[in-house]
């Protein structure tokens, strides 16, 4: 298995040092999109072995990962594994994606556990995505620990064969940030590659780095418009089941907004989601 990991960084600090350190012994690129707090400059003193690639603008998730996915595959990658760079990888990783890409030669995406950031909790052990009800159901936490199909992986941390990139596609970069992991999950299955869950395969995550924490509502943003967009692109309805789900979607989003910190920005992320979703408008949020 010719492993290549790729981190993303934006203005990461320390969280991408940790990212880093943790992946000692498999050759990584970390792609930097336009950071402004010198964690580039960090990254590029700290850790002259990994390969840096500055896009010199913010190219959200999929388009900075993009990068880092073309590039790995020109080092002659045939598997690329994602980590965030907020999450450390445990020892023994990238053993367990060997063991599991021989056991299951027909995977495209291969899924970690993703425990919480002290390792105490599980945040990911599976998951699917209903895209007729566009709702991807509860995470599965306490699921068996065998390697086994699950209907999505977690952006978080998954590896990708160079296969499945040629047959399927790179990230939607129009998604800009969050679901594009749920999408192409749904695409590399609809291309004959099976995602499958590799619970040796572990990681610690911190979680909404990227997206300002738990104070912020850019989440609400991303994940209520692109998930009207790729429920709707992965099944199509009648005009009026499609306007049901979409209330769904805006309904479920909107609960959560009520519990956020800062309610009314919450409800107005969510509802602009909805607009920008119904409008195609997509991309980065507010980009002009």
């Amino acid at each position: 298995m010719n492993l290549v990991a790729v981190v993303l960084n934006w203005n990461g600090g320390d969280d991408t040092v940790a990212a880093l350190s943790s992946l000692d012994g498999i050759p990584t690129i970390c792609v930097d999109n336009g950071s402004s707090d010198g964690s580039d400059v960090l990254v590029g003193d700290r850790f002259p072995e990994v390969e840096l690639l500055r896009t010199g603008a913010n190219l959200g998730f999929a388009g900075g990962c993009n990068r880092g996915i073309a590039r790995a595959l020109e080092r002659g990658a045939d598997w690329v594994l994602l980590l965030n760079n907020d999450a450390t990888a445990e020892p023994g990783l990238q053993a367990a994606l060997e063991r599991a890409v021989a056991a299951r030669p027909d995977a495209g995406l291969l899924a970690c556990k993703i425990l919480t950031e002290d390792g105490s909790g599980v945040q990911y052990a599976g998951a699917a995505f209903n895209a007729r009800l566009g709702y991807s159901g509860r995470v599965d936490t306490t699921g068996p620990d065998e390697v086994r199909d699950v209907g999505r992986a977690d952006g978080a941390a998954l590896a990708v064969s160079r296969p499945a990139v040629e047959r399927a596609g790179a990230l939607d970069e129009s998604l800009f940030m969050y679901v594009e992991d749920v999408d192409w999950s749904l695409r590399m299955r609809a291309a004959g590659f099976a995602v499958v869950f590799v619970p040796d395969a572990r990681v610690r995550h911190k979680g909404s780095g990227s997206s300002g924490g738990s104070t912020s509502t850019t989440n609400l943003y991303y994940d209520t418009r692109n998930t009207i967009v790729v429920a709707e692109r992965h099944a199509r309805l009648p005009r009026g089941l499609r306007a049901l789900r979409r209330a769904v979607i805006v309904g479920a989003h909107l609960a959560q907004a009520a519990k956020h910190p800062s309610r009314r920005e919450a409800v107005s992320a969510v509802l602009a989601g909805w607009r920008d979703a119904r409008t195609g408008r997509l991309g980065r949020r507010n980009a002009k």
